[in-house]
């Protein structure tokens, strides 16, 4: 955020060839050249925008705060300082000494640098991925599809084989509202319009003049950004989240699609030799959403939410679809007159002039020779009158009506020499109604057992001549009319899963059923018309039900009542298992074990009772809540079937799915890990060794014990926890509309997972990551032998592996400098001692058995860019952090005021941005 003269264009290259030697990658030592210039112009532009718009005095505050924390941070890299050494007292000095309207500008302008960086770094993953196209030296990485095809030829998969193995391939990313997004609709559309011109600079050869325009539209834009607000001033409703969840769909998911299979079909002949049509490749993908359905502990989401999720992704899709056709209309002007078209075109030609004369009537001014067009007018016709009455006889029963037509149009085409024609403009359309048919995804419904439990007991007793059922329960049984008639009014595959939250006992699915068909629902599925039902999907959370539920299932698999719906669902059940909850409830290491067991169980079970096996994975954006790399998660799964659901949530989405580029590569690395773990061709090993298993047993169980002594059952950690984080803060920042807690209780048991890794996260300890493995690995490795095998794990057992890597990452990202700043922010000094050396001694403890089991000399030793893009950010995150404890402590000291939460909520956005994670 420094000066620059303004004069020539910051981007504009001295030498286009070396600019461009520099784009595709042929010098290592240059490929993080353009990532430097992008962040440093985009700082320099920062920097002008601060004096601009908030003067000279203000500037010289930012600068002289970065430069302290920048020479804080040269200090504990280059000398023997203790690592939890306090931050210099003149930068804490300068902080306190801040008004609040100052204190804000810092914070503004530290957060919106991270907002640009951020948009940097997504811009140079987009480049190198380039770059790899182009390369014919550089390996395919890992987690690409073409990689994998390459490992499964070389296992011995054929081309049928493989094409076998890719029709088993289900990859269902569920898109939630759980408030973790920081970010404001407006604001998030302002860094798409940034993200689109940084991209422009990469054309070459680029003039001065559209170096000089780009560079200004930037500049403005980065303007727009200081004088707007950045955190939300009111709380988000349903509905805001409703639409905010559909934002990604239209540029970054449905154009793209056809891009993804064609790749694919791409990738199929580079490896086997073998042409493969993207129109008949099997669909892989499909979406599912929990926004405006997942109503546990979120009394918001109301039965009129549900409608308005519902009727809001239909009219997205229809109008997509709409909007396609014409141009279809528009661009298909071949000639019956030169090129006579396929019979079965004009047949359906004459049915529909019949059927819908108006139409027929309106199609007259075009020329009869042109078919394709006429027969485009009807579907333009059938289309708007869905978007009209949805009900109604003259639109489209349902998507597959919609996808026989385009069939017509193609099969005419490729039948008299227009192949490139339907390969341009019909296949991509069919692939998107086949992926998203009228209902864009699929809207889970979700609720706690405990709230059917009581709905089920007290209408029983009504039924009996009792008291009728209380305000909550009716509000159930009302939802539950809604959805029968919703199941009626839109597609059968728009409402297809219930899940249970807190799901324990057979009990509960029971329950659930018998409260849904009283209320008119049919669960069972149906063919004609086809319609999958509605299949309650329990959802076991905490450790206890992990180790639970392969047995429930098992009772409820072979329960002779349970067998018509299993039947009716082709043998197919879903279950759901939460890592938020699991880690909150027993810690990193035994979550990440139970849930690796009751995976394997689960999927042991299913086999012996002759079940189709969907498993659900409710994991999280951070370490903590089950998040890290999707790839490597995937395929250290002990079992697979090819069809797996995952939820995406918060920051996520926007980091995965906001940019098309990044959106079809996420979706590859699913699809690729997916099918790796299907058919596991080498890249991992499959057998678990019986040492392996009786290691992490012993490991997980020191662990829990650990964790739930030393932190979920210590009222003193819980006490510094609400003092030394800003966890009471968490809904100043608007972040979503779902309270913070399922009941009005301090108990962490209500206390939902993601304010507990928001809390740890923003006072930078991570503590839910790691805590209790570094005590685990001391206590299993007390000889060479028993730390070699752990060696040993993390070099082939692939489950190992990734909660070494997910650990490590989490410890990278632990800042004690700073998090003893917030410990002093708690009045009970004994107690912040006491819990302070609890939490920094198991911190020394796991890096130390961290790098010894992996047998490095330091963290990220072997990610690099992690390592250095986190080394980078720290100077520009500890004046943010610096703000925030300061106006904690204001707060905690009896301040108020509208402007000291919103400056506080501003420092939540702000460090959120920079670790680029909420909770």
């Amino acid at each position: 955020m420094s000066r620059a003269p303004e004069g020539r264009p910051l981007w504009l290259p001295t030498d286009q060839a070396e600019r461009l030697s520099e784009l595709i990658g042929r010098d290592e030592m240059a490929r993080d050249l353009p990532l430097r210039r992008d962040v440093r112009n985009l700082g320099l532009l920062l920097g002008r925008v601060l004096r601009a718009q908030s003067g000279e005095e203000i500037f010289t505050t930012e600068e002289t705060l970065r430069r302290l924390a920048i020479r804080h941070r040269e200090q504990l890299a280059t000398t023997q300082v203790d690592p939890a050494a306090a931050m210099p007292d003149e930068a804490r000095a300068l902080v306190a000494g801040l008004p609040l309207a100052d204190a804000y500008l810092m914070v503004k302008a530290f957060a919106t640098f991270f907002e640009l960086a951020n948009l940097a770094e997504t811009n140079h993953r987009k480049r190198r991925q380039r770059a790899q196209k182009l390369s014919r030296t550089m390996p395919d990485k890992a987690g690409s599809l073409r990689a994998t095809l390459a490992r499964m030829q070389q296992a011995g998969f054929d081309s049928a084989r493989a094409l076998q193995a890719l029709r088993r391939i289900e990859v269902v990313p569920v898109f939630t509202a759980h408030p973790t997004e920081v970010a404001r609709r407006v604001m998030r559309f302002k860094r798409q319009r940034i993200a689109r011109w940084l991209t422009e600079f990469d054309r070459l050869p680029l003039t001065e003049a559209a170096a000089e325009l780009l560079e200004r539209s930037i500049q403005a834009e980065i303007t727009g950004i200081w004088q707007s607000d950045e955190v939300r001033r009111n709380q988000p409703s349903v509905r805001d989240e409703i639409v905010t969840g559909l934002d990604h769909y239209p540029e970054s998911l449905i154009e793209p699609l056809a891009n993804f299979y064609r790749e694919l079909a791409d990738a199929w002949w580079d490896v086997f030799g073998v042409a493969l049509d993207p129109h008949d490749l099997p669909t892989v993908i499909r979406f599912g959403s929990w926004i405006g359905g997942d109503r546990d502990g979120n009394p918001f989401v109301t039965a009129a939410c549900t409608q308005t999720a519902l009727a809001e992704a239909r009219s997205l899709v229809l109008d997509h679809y709409h909007r396609r056709v014409e141009e279809l209309r528009r661009a298909l002007t071949m000639s019956a007159c030169r090129i006579p078209p396929d019979p079965g075109l004009e047949a359906a030609l004459r049915r529909y002039a019949e059927q819908f004369p108006e139409a027929a009537a309106a199609l007259t001014h075009l020329p009869e020779c042109e078919s394709y067009r006429r027969f485009s007018g009807f579907l333009l016709h059938r289309l708007a009158a869905m978007r009209r009455d949805p009900a109604g006889d003259a639109g489209y029963p349902d998507a597959r009506t919609f996808l026989a037509d385009l069939e017509v149009m193609r099969t005419s085409l490729r039948l008299n020499r227009g192949g490139e024609i339907a390969d341009q403009w019909l296949t991509p359309l069919q692939r998107q109604v086949r992926t998203f048919g009228f209902h864009l995804h699929a809207l889970d419904i979700r609720q706690h057992a405990r709230v059917h439990q009581e709905a089920a007991t007290e209408l029983q007793a009504d039924q009996a001549g009792g008291a009728p059922p209380g305000p909550a329960s009716r509000e159930l049984l009302d939802t539950l009319g809604v959805l029968a008639d919703l199941k009626r009014k839109f597609p059968g595959d728009a409402l297809r899963s219930y899940i249970i939250s807190g799901a324990t006992t057979a009990d509960d699915i029971h329950r659930l059923v018998w409260l849904m068909e009283q209320a008119g629902i049919e669960v069972q599925g149906r063919t004609d018309p086809r319609d999958p039902g509605l299949m309650p999907v329990p959802l076991f959370e905490s450790i206890a039900d992990l180790r639970n539920a392969a047995e429930v299932c098992r009772g409820l698999w072979t329960d002779p009542a349970w067998q018509p719906y299993l039947d009716s669902w082709g043998r197919r059940q879903e279950v759901m298992l939460g890592y938020s909850d699991s880690n909150k409830d027993g810690g990193m290491l035994t979550s990440s074990w139970e849930l690796f067991k009751a995976h394997r169980d689960l999927h042991r079970v299913a086999t012996e009772c002759q079940i189709d096996l969907c498993l659900f994975h409710g994991r999280g954006g951070t370490v903590g809540r089950g998040g890290g790399p999707t790839h490597r998660a995937l395929i250290a799964q002990p079992a697979f079937t090819g069809r797996i659901k995952l939820t995406e949530q918060g920051e996520v989405i926007s980091f995965k799915y906001a940019d098309p580029t990044v959106a079809r590569r996420t979706l590859e690395m699913m699809v690729a890990a997916a099918l790796e773990a299907l058919v596991r061709p080498g890249l991992v090993e499959t057998a678990v060794a019986p040492e392996w298993e009786a290691a992490l047993e012993e490991l997980s169980a020191a662990a829990f014990t650990i964790y739930r002594a030393q932190i979920a059952d210590n009222p003193e950690v819980l006490s510094y926890f609400q003092q030394a984080t800003p966890v009471n803060e968490f809904e100043l920042a608007r972040i979503g509309s779902r309270p913070s807690r399922r009941r009005a209780t301090l108990s962490l048991d209500d206390l939902r997972a993601i304010p507990w890794g928001f809390g740890w996260i923003q006072s930078r300890l991570l503590l839910p990551a790691w805590f209790g493995v570094g005590r685990a690995f001391e206590l299993f490795a007390v000889d060479t032998q028993r730390l070699a095998l752990l060696r040993i794990m993390m070099q082939r057992f692939p489950l190992f592996f990734d909660l070494v890597r997910n650990v490590e990452m989490a410890l990278a990202k632990v800042d004690l400098p700073l998090a003893r700043l917030y410990a002093e922010l708690v009045d009970d000094a004994p107690l912040r001692e006491r819990v302070w050396a609890l939490i920094t001694t198991e911190f020394a403890r796991t890096r130390r058995m961290l790098l010894a089991v992996t047998g490095q000399r330091e963290l990220l030793e072997t990610n690099p860019d992690l390592a250095r893009s986190l080394r980078l950010r720290a100077p520009y995150i500890d004046p943010l952090n610096l703000v925030q404890i300061e106006l904690l402590r204001r707060r905690r000291q009896g301040e108020t005021g509208p402007e000291l939460d919103y400056t506080l909520a501003a420092t939540i956005n702000g460090i959120a941005n920079g670790l680029r994670n909420t909770g």
